[in-house]
């Protein structure tokens, strides 16, 4: 993407967020119309108008580090997030269902808060920079919600994280006239399908994190720490694209560690090295404004793929390109996962690493023993976004479709990712080829040759369309261009142009 642009600095004043510089801007009516989307569709489920009230929503709270005095940068809770686009800490927002009136609710900060946070602002600068109808003090929730008989509060369970949204109270408030029930579904079904305004932010972390990708890839050679690679991501990231957080963890897995799904967590901090003969697996996305990208590249060390190494790989490929074609609204994703499965097995089989029957691998779920992951999930405020099982939505018990964490039919406006993965993990491998059943499968010289090979995945960030997708990941794919990109090959071939309200997201 170049230096970072001199043109005029933007900055958070007025009815958008942005980083300054040429970073992407956020109108405030995206929130505006997300309120008006959950409004419309409780008037539209709720046939006894006296429930629809007041709905109140608490924000992320401050924390700090242990018992020590170092306050954590806040992240904002992602309901909060979607309704109003505070990034500050410790606020509180109403709802009304009625007339669709907000209100933020602003901590009363002590006057020493100026003297090492900053000028203490008032009430009408938020409303003017959150664009809401009112903005109050949060000592006076009790006034401003005291004579209501109803208030509707979140309460429910993440299905994909099986954590609970705990309700909250508000001292002065009346224990007795909060209501559980209605919110939470109703936002949680909200946040499933993206506007054009949601588009557009994930469409921008997705390019950002595209590029910063490409930068590691690039980089990469023999001797480096795994390290060194997650630096350079959220360098690039934060640099040129305004992100300061990452979506997630980033997993910098190389050799052996690639097999791990879930790398790079405390007791595996990226610390692994470097070799030629290895394959990288990067997963790493990008944070703006809490929305996420959620992208992984696969690709070797040396910069040139082996026979195994390409065997493997454009098994996964072939796999996500599949997927890619049959992605259309109403199909089911299991359906779609299952193909992925199908295909990486018939590639191994075509490989010499599998014999036998596909249909009978499939019946048997040896597609599991490969790729023991679900296909991808929603993405959004969270990487693992919310509304992957809707009520009525069963989990599957079988292997690999016990994973997912989609069980829904596709819809337009839905951004999903596709991340078909194909890892030789020793316990999965070892139980398989002991199994009577599932033994006869394997090539046992070439599987046990790829002990240490340890897995690829191709991850791509995709808007459900009427006919199809739109992939906002650009990132080279094929192994040719892979080579090519990282014997200098600059990327991508062609000038990519995406303007989002006059920003320019990649430059010639």
């Amino acid at each position: 993407m170049g230096e970072p642009s001199t043109k005029r600095r933007r900055t958070t004043n007025g009815a958008f967020f942005g980083m300054g510089l040429d970073t992407h801007m956020i109108p405030m009516s995206m929130y505006q119309e997300n309120r008006s989307k959950l409004v419309r569709s409780l008037k539209e489920s709720v046939e006894n108008e006296d429930l629809l009230r007041v709905a109140l929503f608490k924000g992320a709270v401050s924390e700090e580090r242990h018992d020590s005095d170092h306050e954590l940068i806040c992240r904002q809770e992602s309901y909060f997030a979607y309704l109003f686009g505070v990034i500050e800490p410790d606020f509180y927002g109403a709802l009304d269902l009625n007339s669709g009136r907000s209100t933020l609710f602003i901590p009363r900060l002590p006057a020493e808060y100026a003297v090492w946070m900053g000028k203490i602002q008032p009430p009408e600068h938020y409303r003017k920079k959150y664009s809401v109808d009112h903005v109050r003090y949060v000592d006076e929730i009790p006034a401003v919600l005291g004579t209501e008989k109803i208030v509707h509060v979140m309460h429910g369970q993440n299905t994909d994280s099986k954590s609970w949204f705990e309700r909250f109270t508000v001292e002065g408030l009346d224990p007795q006239i909060y209501e559980t029930e209605l919110l939470y579904p109703a936002l949680r079904e909200a946040r499933v399908c993206k506007s054009e305004e949601e588009i557009n932010v994930l469409r921008y972390v997705a390019k950002v994190s595209s590029q910063a990708h490409v930068k590691v890839m690039q980089s990469v050679k023999a001797g480096m720490g795994e390290f060194q690679l997650e630096s350079l991501f959220q360098h690039h990231c934060y640099y040129y694209g305004g992100c300061r957080h990452v979506a997630y963890t980033c997993i910098c897995a190389t050799g052996p560690n690639s097999s791990i799904l879930h790398y790079g967590h405390a007791g595996a901090p990226n610390d692994g090295f470097l070799h030629d003969g290895d394959m990288c697996l990067l997963d790493m996305g990008g944070e703006y404004a809490c929305y996420c990208a959620d992208i992984t590249c696969s690709y070797p060390v040396s910069g040139t793929f082996s026979a195994d190494q390409k065997t493997v790989y454009n098994a996964v490929l072939a796999a996500q390109n599949a997927v890619f074609a049959g992605i259309l609204p109403g199909v089911q994703w299991s359906t779609l996962h299952q193909l992925a499965e199908r295909t990486i097995l018939q590639h191994l089989q075509a490989g010499g690493f599998l014999s036998g029957d596909v249909d009978a691998m499939m019946a048997l779920h040896l597609g599991a023993v490969f790729m023991p992951h679900g296909l991808g999930h929603l993405l959004g405020l969270d990487t693992h976004d919310v509304g992957g099982y809707p009520p009525g939505a069963e989990r599957a018990t079988t292997p690999g479709l016990a994973s997912l964490r989609l069980n829904r039919p596709l819809e337009v406006g839905m951004v999903i990712t596709v991340e078909p993965g194909c890892y030789f993990i020793d316990h999965l491998l070892d139980q398989a080829m002991a199994n009577e059943a599932t033994a006869g499968f394997f090539v046992a010289d070439a599987i046990n040759r790829c002990r240490r090979f340890g897995g690829v995945r191709l991850e791509d960030d995709v808007l459900v369309t009427e006919d199809g997708i739109e992939n906002f990941t650009i990132c080279p794919r094929t192994v040719e261009d892979v080579e090519r990109v990282m014997a200098g090959t600059p990327w991508p071939p062609e000038p990519v142009i995406k303007v989002v309200k006059s920003f320019e997201l990649f430059s010639p």
